[in-house]
């Protein structure tokens, strides 16, 4: 795996890049550096190399330098705001939850199941065979499906790919923006999933958990566009109706929609249902 450390807007993994961008370019922070020291282990558990290129100097010494003494970087947490990808609205990460977004049809099956899987186990097939697949477009390695992968919880990344796989791959802004499909969005507090059995942080996700999520151990809320509330709510427990919530989506389009999701768990859920939640994970 390469990592291109620049002034990139957003930071993505695609094709075997991991386009990693700073803060405060050409400075590094200490959340950046541990990033990339995660990263560069969790490759080289899974047989992977990694080579690390940036145009400026100074940034590669500093890596050097880190790459001696490790451990000084491994207590550092992401700040309240990421400001290394500024692909969204927010300009930056809001780090205090993270989600992960499914198809309305998914996230029906998804509450029938009371859990989240990962997609070895939806597919019943091995992450060797499911990165062979045509739907893994950004070529990720086979070890990536064996977890659940959640984003931060202001990112739009999930809604645009349930709209790139419904339109059969990348495709124009103009035609994201024409047929913008969202999807369904489960939140869940960083903290909590940060507790869970089979948590993995690899540089890259802010967060993901090997195998499954457990809707009644951890779910903070999860909200979907009104025009789906017929073919969800019927599958949603009674233990979780009152952490399902339906917001008209009409007018709010791809960089919108997540913006307005976000601003509604921020508000909402502290003020009108935090409180009557159990407690978030099962010691």
């Amino acid at each position: 795996m390469r990592v291109d450390i620049a002034k990139h807007d957003c930071m993505l993994i695609w094709d075997g890049v991991y386009w990693f961008p700073l803060s405060n370019y050409p400075y590094i922070t200490d959340w950046e550096l541990k990033k990339l020291l995660v990263f560069g282990e969790y490759e080289k558990r899974h047989g992977r190399k990694t080579e690390i290129i940036c145009e400026e100097a100074t940034v590669l010494r500093v890596i050097k330098e880190a790459k001696k003494n490790p451990e000084k970087y491994m207590s550092a947490g992401p700040p309240a705001k990421q400001t290394e990808c500024t692909a969204c609205r927010h300009g930056g990460c809001l780090t205090k939850y993270v989600c992960h977004t499914a198809p309305a049809e998914n996230a029906a099956e998804i509450f029938r199941r009371g859990k989240i899987l990962s997609a070895e186990k939806v597919f019943n097939k091995t992450g060797a065979e499911l990165a062979k697949e045509p739907r893994n477009a950004p070529n990720d390695p086979p070890d990536y499906f064996s977890y659940v992968m959640l984003a931060w919880g202001n990112c739009p990344a999930g809604d645009r790919l349930v709209t790139e796989r419904k339109l059969g791959g990348y495709t124009s802004e103009e035609d994201f923006e024409k047929n913008f499909t969202p999807g369904v969005r489960f939140f869940f507090l960083y903290e909590d999933i940060a507790k869970l059995p089979g948590f993995c942080f690899d540089g890259y996700a802010p967060a993901k958990v090997r195998d499954e999520i457990i809707l009644e151990d951890c779910l903070y809320a999860c909200v979907a566009p009104e025009q789906y509330e017929k073919a969800i709510r019927d599958s949603v427990p009674r233990s979780l109706a009152d952490r399902v919530f339906y917001l008209p989506q009409v007018g709010f389009g791809m960089w919108d929609w997540p913006d307005r999701v976000y601003g509604f768990i921020a508000s909402q859920t502290q003020t009108r249902r935090r409180n009557s939640f159990p407690p978030s994970t099962k010691q």
